[in-house]
């Protein structure tokens, strides 16, 4: 049987598949649920914008870029990544919502558009179950540098 929860994020998540570009236009915070299936489906794409020591103590988002929100090319490192996305949304992510949502504010004020905030990030906010409560998928550090895309290096 379905429970309320399950109706709601079925049918996020089909508007999010029948709608992704259009759609993360409007609605720049994702769910996780929301974020996780538009991965799986190829909706969408991931940067983990936290610092290399996060990445080792948790591992990373599956399919996720590990891209350092501290590193002195990050913001042309950020856009290329939108670009490889090719109109996809961008997701961010890092440790509680906290950096992706003061990132998503400086790309709002810029009228930076491909980019959504993945809210309650792998560890979570008060109310919100991040990544690794959810139980959804990571990989070591290292398996995600070396699926970063050279172009993001």
């Amino acid at each position: 049987m379905l429970t309320r929860r399950d109706t709601l994020s079925i049918f996020a998540s089909s508007v999010v598949f029948a709608y992704a570009p259009a759609w993360a236009e409007t609605h720049d915070v994702w769910s996780l649920e929301i974020l996780h299936d538009a991965l799986n489906r190829d909706l969408a794409r991931l940067v983990d914008i936290r610092r290399p020591d996060e990445w080792t103590e948790t591992g990373v988002a599956k399919g996720a870029w590990p891209i350092d929100m501290n590193h002195p090319r990050f913001g042309e490192r950020l856009f290329a990544a939108r670009d490889l996305a090719k109109g996809r949304p961008v997701a961010l992510i890092c440790r509680t919502g906290h950096r992706s949502g003061f990132v998503m504010g400086k790309l709002r004020e810029a009228n930076a558009t491909g980019f959504v905030d993945a809210a309650g990030g792998m560890l979570g906010a008060p109310g919100l179950p991040g990544w690794i409560e959810q139980g959804l998928p990571t990989v070591s550090k290292e398996t995600a540098l070396s699926n970063l895309p050279k172009e993001l290096a």
